[in-house]
C-alpha cells in the first residue's frame, strides 16, 4: 500500500486545474484527486515536509489522514470529508458526545507523545459516523503547550468554552486542574485584547 502512490510522487501527471479545490489555508491548497486522494501543494518545501513528518510519524492513527508519499512542496494523503468542528457547532450544537471526543483526542495526543497539545476548531472534522479527524498537524512535536489555547479561543468564540470545560472537570478531574487557570488566564488577556 506505501508505494501504492508511487506513480503520484515520481511521476506526477495529473493536472490540478481539473481536481476540485478543496480548501486552502496558510501552507497550502489541498485538491482532491480523480482517484478520491488529496494532494496538499504547500507554499514551501519546509512546511509540507514538517507536516508530512508528523502525518508519517502518526500514519494509520485513526485520528489522522494516512499519508502515501512526498515529494518537494506536496504530499498525497487521504481524504478527510464531515465538517469542521467549527462549523459543526455552528449548525448542529456542541453536546457532551462531541466534547468527551475532544477529550479523548487529546488523551490520544498524549499517547502519541505530542509536546504540543492543541489544536484549531477548524483543523478537526467530524465526520459523518461523528468520530474526529485531524488536519494540518502543525508543530506537534516540535513546540511546547501543554493546553489547548487555540482550542479555547475557538470555543470561546462559539459559546461553548465553559460547557465543555464543565464535562472535563467532570469526566477527567486531573486533566481540569491541568487546564483551567491556563484556559482563563488566555481568554482573560485574548478578551483584553478585543476591548
Amino acid at each position: 500500500m506505501k508505494h501504492a502512490y508511487r506513480k503520484y510522487i515520481e511521476n506526477f501527471d495529473v493536472n490540478l486545474l481539473q481536481c476540485m479545490v478543496l480548501g486552502k489555508g496558510h501552507n497550502g491548497i489541498v485538491y482532491l484527486l480523480p482517484d478520491g486522494k488529496v494532494i496538499k501543494v504547500c507554499f514551501t518545501e519546509k512546511s509540507c515536509r514538517s507536516e508530512y513528518y508528523i502525518l508519517n510519524k502518526v500514519n494509520g492513527n485513526m485520528y489522522f489522514p494516512r499519508v502515501y508519499g512526498i515529494c518537494g512542496n506536496y504530499m498525497i494523503r487521504d481524504y478527510v470529508g464531515g465538517k469542521s468542528l467549527k462549523d459543526y457547532i455552528k449548525e448542529y450544537g456542541f453536546n457532551r458526545d462531541i466534547a468527551l471526543k475532544v477529550i479523548l483526542l487529546f488523551e490520544e495526543f498524549d499517547k502519541l507523545k505530542f509536546t504540543k497539545r492543541d489544536i484549531r476548531c477548524k483543523d478537526i472534522f467530524v465526520q459523518p459516523d461523528a468520530t474526529l479527524k485531524v488536519i494540518d498537524p502543525k508543530k506537534c512535536y516540535s513546540k511546547d503547550r501543554d493546553f489547548p489555547r487555540h482550542l479555547s479561543k475557538g470555543f470561546e468564540k462559539l459559546g461553548v468554552l465553559d460547557y465543555f470545560m464543565e464535562v472535563v472537570k467532570e469526566e477527567k478531574p486531573k486533566l481540569y486542574r491541568k487546564w483551567f487557570s491556563k484556559v482563563k488566564e488566555y481568554i482573560r488577556e485574548i478578551s483584553e485584547e478585543d476591548d
